[in-house]
């Protein structure tokens, strides 16, 4: 690198900040070797802020405090007062805002020109760190006049990216993004990429922001593949996709992040540390662990004090506020607390946080009588629902109806909460995966509990079941968005099959498996940003009412079951009338479950020679108390109707035949009555007239399973051994007729999209089959617990039986319970040949199990497990 001048150096740091330290190393030798002072001073500058950008803010305070005392040795007060300004903007990354001010201000009067722009400009930033954003504003706006009267371009575009993110954060989002904009073509004008990424790192924040979850994420994807290209760190970034996974929300991957960001965030970090902690507290409040929310927002409240970042610390004293409204507090200082911080968090940009304060306030105040106060705030916060994201305009119709509620005006609220639940749903729309879309039903809590708050004290049965299906299963109302075809998910799959495969093979053969552990991490994050980036769009499908369910049912009777705070409801729709019944406390029946569920499970895997005896008789103790609880005080509303149960949160996983009114009897289990409705209406079109039978690795019966099936499934794709690869029986399925899948089945709870059919070379995932242009009409799976769902906010369903029923599947047949393939091969074939014989696939169902439940406890166990789902 002989003869690289130090200018040179600190020009390159922000397209390869490690070959700009390199050669700032060598210009700053060559410079002593030459006794020149004031390019040694530009040498450490440059070293210093290359170093900034690698994350080493010791070195980089150490190499800039070098700059000043040699240009001030070397009687240079402009070179020092600009490695004043860069000391200044380190300081400010390591929270030392106090310090940092002093040093530009220092600065400032020894600099003239251009040189005086930069060190406003960097004012601005240090102002914006402090929160004190009409004055970051205005030194930003001097310094993006002053760069376009002198054709500096990259002034301009330091300027408007920090402008930009400053707009982002204080509501101004369309204008930020015109500055994020000009930012990024003026520093790919000056080959400057990794400025390039930083601007579309904060192009991410600023759609975050605006909701716009998609566009988030392809920015911040496309900023990481430029970082990781320059193997620059960016560990304080994590932060902003953590506010992001919050938004939505991801708690379980934001909980995660946010556990990880508190590990790896420290030292000179302090920033995004005490916005770690923040983001953390917000997650405990949203998972209702209110002492650990104020524990942690205590801890982030005390650091952004520290830090003097005043709308952070308003942020944080929000969540302590906000848990104590949760947990039961109801006193006039809270009111005028949440109040004044409603009224902060304003002025400084923060409207959704102030939105939920403001409305927390209405809340306690009304429970404490004063209707005046509580309608005033609600007025005030209901202005939201005019304007901005929609989060805001959802959260402005929510203040809205409570405070026509508050007025005496019931349809009016009524109606206000419709409005905010469409609006929802219009957004929700708007986000390609279906994951999204499941998740961010969330955010409709608090108006669809409204709603049925109202309705269940009318006591009017059709209001009920209409605002329960408001919110129910709300993703599964869509029209199902695909991810492109080229958006790489395909490869990315595949690579993660690798990855999985390998991993299977060293666990079994006893090799390390850490390495090949972190890759499949890394590959299932990747599929996860991939399918999260697709857009949506398409329609909404409305809740029917009672007239056109009741039409559609014929002689069947519908079970909606309802929590309604802790308390099980159930509306029956039968004989052409709807009914409204209370069944008691709702844990109570997820209490006998689980006992159901584990005494199947131990009648399935006792060995034989074990008596069973008392297992049996705990079976079937737990069905009956079930039965009691759940259809018995219906009994005489549903006679002996073929039954439609639409159960809720916990009860999908109830295998429904193993109760005593159920056995024989044709039984459908759906997410909601829309969903249903939707499937039984169908008129989806196989393009193919060749059932698809195919039979994973490992499980010795499969092959026997589908070989007797295939003589009753007429013209057929059956794939088996090494055929049936996880391509090979997608594509197959594409269209098909019939998909039957004999294979072992994985249930992850902890990303149920990750749930699995095992196939010749890997995991077949929902993510797989969320890619099909058609989805088969019917499917059999008779893997383990293929039919489980986990059950998240508004009754959203993800995993097999959501992502089939929400691409079109009419009728899914799977079980929820382990069930092992040698005891129920018997009961596949039997169903299979009632179909054949042309029965609905409910009353097949039931007529097979019926028919094999005295082929021994594990039989009986194993049969009874079985639901079908749809229509």
């Amino acid at each position: 690198m002989a003869g690289v001048s130090a200018t040179a150096a600190l020009e390159a740091r922000q397209r390869d900040p490690r070959a700009a330290a390199e050669m700032g190393r060598s210009a700053l030798k060559a410079a002593r070797a030459a006794g020149d002072a004031e390019e040694a001073s530009i040498a450490e500058r440059a070293i210093g802020l290359s170093l900034r950008e690698l994350h080493d803010f010791d070195g980089a305070l150490r190499h800039l405090r070098r700059s000043i005392r040699v240009a001030e040795r070397a009687g240079s007060r402009r070179l020092a007062a600009l490695a004043r300004v860069s000391l200044a903007f380190v300081l400010s990354n390591t929270g030392r805002h106090t310090q940092a001010l002093r040093a530009i201000n220092t600065a400032l009067p020894e600099l003239r020109g251009g040189d005086a722009d930069i060190a406003r400009m960097q004012r601005g930033l240090v102002l914006h760190y402090l929160c004190r954003y009409e004055e970051a504003q205005r030194e930003y706006n001097w310094a993006i006049d002053a760069a376009r009267r002198t054709d500096d371009k990259l002034g301009e575009a330091r300027a408007r990216n920090n402008r930009g993110l400053l707009r982002a954060y204080t509501g101004g989002l369309r204008a930020a993004d015109e500055d994020f904009d000009r930012a990024a073509a003026l520093y790919r004008e000056l080959d400057q990429g990794l400025a390039v990424a930083d601007v579309r790192w904060n192009a991410g924040i600023s759609a975050s922001r605006a909701g716009d979850v998609p566009r988030a994420l392809t920015m911040f994807a496309e900023a990481e593949r430029e970082y990781r290209r320059l193997a620059v760190p960016r560990p304080a970034l994590l932060i902003n996709r953590l506010e992001l996974l919050v938004s939505v929300p991801l708690l379980e991957e934001a909980r995660a992040a946010a556990d990880r960001a508190l590990e790896e965030l420290g030292g000179d970090l302090v920033l995004a540390r005490s916005e770690a902690l923040f983001h953390r507290a917000r997650i405990a409040l949203l998972e209702g662990d209110l002492d650990r929310a104020v524990e942690l927002a205590v801890a982030a409240r005390k650091g952004f004090r520290r830090e003097r970042r005043e709308v952070w610390e308003a942020g944080a004293r929000h969540v302590e506020l906000r848990a104590a409204y949760l947990s039961g507090q109801r006193t006039r200082a809270l009111v005028t607390a949440l109040t004044k911080v409603a009224s902060r968090l304003h002025a400084l940009g923060w409207r959704m946080a102030a939105l939920e304060a403001r409305v927390d306030a209405a809340l306690v105040a009304r429970d404490l009588g004063d209707r005046a106060r509580a309608v005033a705030e609600l007025a005030t916060a209901g202005a939201a629902r005019r304007g901005g994201p929609a989060a805001h305009r959802v959260q402005g119709w929510y203040a809205e109806a409570l405070r026509r509620d508050l007025l005496g005006n019931a349809r009016g609220a009524q109606s206000a909460l419709r409005r905010g639940l469409e609006l929802l749903d219009e957004y929700r729309v708007s986000l390609g995966a279906p994951e999204l879309r499941a998740l961010s039903g969330a955010q409709g809590k608090a108006l669809a509990r409204e709603g049925l708050r109202t309705a269940v004290e009318g006591g009017q049965a059709a209001r009920v079941l209409s605002w329960a299906e408001a919110w129910r299963a709300g993703a599964l109302r869509m029209t199902p968005a695909r991810p492109p075809e080229d958006s790489g998910l395909a490869d990315a799959l595949a690579e993660l099959r690798a990855v999985t495969a390998d991993l299977e093979g060293a666990s079994t053969a006893g090799r390390p498996t850490a390495a090949l552990r972190q890759r499949q991490v890394r590959g299932e994050q990747r599929v996860r940003d991939l399918t999260r980036q697709a857009s949506g769009g398409g329609a909404v499908f409305k809740p029917p009412a009672v007239d056109d369910l009741a039409r559609a049912l014929g002689s069947a009777a519908l079970v909606e079951y309802i929590d309604h705070d802790g308390a099980l409801l159930a509306v029956v729709v039968a004989g052409g009338r709807a009914s409204l019944h209370r069944l008691g406390p709702l844990d109570g029946a997820l209490r006998e479950l689980r006992l159901l569920r584990f005494a199947l499970h131990r009648l399935v895997t006792l060995p034989e020679r074990v008596d069973r005896t008392a297992v049996r008789a705990g079976a079937a103790h737990a069905a009956g108390l079930l039965q009691a609880r759940l259809l018995g005080p219906l009994h005489r509303r549903l006679g002996d109707r073929p039954l439609v149960l639409a159960p809720t949160g916990g009860l999908g996983g109830l295998p429904w035949a193993a109760l005593p009114a159920c056995r024989g009897r044709s039984v459908t289990v759906v997410p909601s009555a829309t969903v249903w409705l939707r499937a039984a209406t169908s008129d989806l079109a196989s393009h193919s007239d060749r059932a698809v039978l195919a039979a994973g690795p490992r499980l010795p019966a499969a092959p026997t399973e589908i070989e007797a099936v295939a003589r009753l499934a007429g013209s057929a794709s059956v794939l088996v051994g090494a055929a049936a690869t996880v391509d090979a029986v997608a594509s197959a399925m594409d269209g098909a007729p019939l998909a039957h899948v004999a294979a072992h089945g994985s249930f992850r709870a902890d990303n149920p999209l990750f749930s699995a059919l095992e196939l010749a070379d890997g995991p077949l995932t929902v993510y797989d089959l969320e890619r099909l242009r058609t989805p088969p009409a019917r499917v059999v799976l008779s893997a383990c617990d293929s039919g489980l769902s986990a059950v998240r906010p508004g009754d959203e369903l993800m995993g097999f039986t959501a992502a089939l029923l929400g691409l079109g599947t009419r009728t899914l047949v799977a079980p929820v319970i382990p069930v092992p393939a040698d005891v129920t091969t018997p009961l596949m074939v039997d169903l299979h040949r009632r179909l054949d014989a042309g029965e609905p696939p409910a009353v097949a169902l039931a007529g097979a199990q019926e028919a094999h439940r005295e082929d021994g406890d594990a039989a009986f166990a194993a049969s009874a497990g079985f639901l079908c789902f749809g229509a």
